[in-house]
């Protein structure tokens, strides 16, 4: 059931579905709170346009892109970004202010004109990871296999040496 179907007026004419003023003109300007409901449906009307009534991508954590994995140790911190049909001449990586910053464009192999439909997605995309404190940013290397890049980034020896276990206790106090 689509989200539309639960809504008991048409979006197209912007009309609730009985008159609120005496004469029928439906001046909107003369009712604060209607003006405000139209405005409310008319945001909502433009977030769900073209999703089929499905939230969109950028509210969905699945739908952030390029998806990573990330795995810490006590000696580095790796960094999976699946980037298929990508090469690495097409994904910059950069390290600044402890920020692992990733991006690149994802180009179409065919022409607009040419394709019927595709749910393949194209276009520039960026990925901030925030790093922890320690990184050797002088020691960071990448490697580019099957569509997998990865990123690992050493711990400084400061950092390693930084580390405290705190024991826990069977018992509550």
């Amino acid at each position: 059931m689509s989200l539309r179907d639960l809504i008991p007026w048409s979006r197209q004419d912007n009309r609730l579905p009985i008159s609120t003023d005496p004469q029928g003109g439906g001046d909107y300007d003369a009712y604060p709170l209607l003006s405000l409901h139209r405005e409310v449906n008319r945001l909502f009307d433009d977030m769900f346009r073209g999703f089929g009534g499905a939230l969109p991508g950028r509210l969905d954590p699945r739908g952030v892109w390029p998806h990573v994995e990330l795995s810490e140790t006590d000696s580095e911190v790796r960094i999976a970004a699946e980037l298929p049909g990508l090469d690495e001449k097409d994904v910059e990586l950069c390290i600044e202010e402890g920020v692992l910053t990733l991006r690149g464009e994802k180009r179409a192999d065919v022409e607009d004109r040419d394709r019927g439909y595709s749910e393949r997605s194209y276009g520039r995309f960026e990925r901030r990871i925030s790093l922890p404190q320690g990184i050797d940013r002088e020691q960071a290397n990448a490697t580019f296999r099957n569509g997998v890049l990865t990123v690992r980034l050493p711990r400084t020896e400061a950092a390693r040496k930084n580390v405290r276990r705190i024991p826990i206790n069977g018992k509550a106090a």
